[in-house]
């Protein structure tokens, strides 16, 4: 398996969890407000790790973690990623997997196998909007919604959440939005940060109340919809 990064204690990236996060390059997708711009663009430039090193860490570390996220650039590009996933079940690790969806195959095989434990899936936008917001011109927006209609008819632990910007993301977006995913476990808006490592650094983000008046919006067809990140 081929990794770029390892973050060796979060708080944050697995829910009710202490983990660890895996970081794996390429992508299918070119969000322009992605802030990992170098997994996503260029990851043959980026620093690698050594596989057998991350697992001892993971071996080490038994007791003291209690999840473990792959997260990228997009895990599911990633040929060896079942057998890197094997690996750290054998430690009996519980595993976070973050996906934009885009391959609800491999999304199955994932879960029929018992190699992932929670799914934190990205909704780029609106259905109507996701090529503008994904960079790419040319997408099957089909995938997108057979995956979502998978994770909400299955047994896994799963969320969906949107990068929130104030040039790509209205009103109108966000119901449309929770017209779709009604009746989902639980969604998350994030706010959007510009770093140093954002893809496109033309976007900014919406405000604390912006983001809760969004909240409240889409709480007409989903229970639970919270906010990460905002001020």
């Amino acid at each position: 398996m081929r990794i770029h990064g390892f973050n060796k204690l979060t708080l944050l990236d697995y829910p009710g969890k202490v983990g660890c996060t895996v970081f794996v390059g390429n992508c299918n997708f070119r969000c322009p407000f992605c802030h990992n711009a170098g997994l996503v663009i260029s990851p043959e430039n980026e620093p690698v790790l050594d596989e057998e090193e991350v697992l001892s860490v993971l071996k080490k570390r038994q007791g003291i973690l209690e999840g473990v996220c792959i997260t990228g650039g997009e895990p599911t590009l990633s040929g060896d990623l079942g057998e890197f996933l094997v690996k750290i079940k054998r430690l009996d690790y519980p595993i976070k997997l973050d996906t934009n969806g885009y391959k609800p195959q491999t999304l199955k095989e994932l879960t029929e196998e018992k190699l992932i434990d929670y799914v934190a899936m990205d909704i780029k936008n609106s259905r109507q909007k996701y090529a503008l917001t994904t960079g790419v011109s040319q997408i099957d927006i089909s995938r997108i919604e057979e995956s979502v209609s998978y994770l909400m008819k299955s047994s896994l632990e799963y969320e969906f959440r949107t990068t929130v910007t104030r040039e790509l993301h209205q009103i109108s977006d966000f119901v449309a939005i929770g017209e779709w995913l009604k009746g989902c476990s639980r969604y998350f808006l994030q706010a959007y940060r510009e770093t140093e490592t954002v893809i496109s650094p033309v976007f900014s983000g919406y405000s604390q109340n912006e983001l809760q008046h969004f909240a409240d919006l889409l709480r007409e067809w989903i229970p639970t919809v919270d906010i990460r990140g905002a001020d």
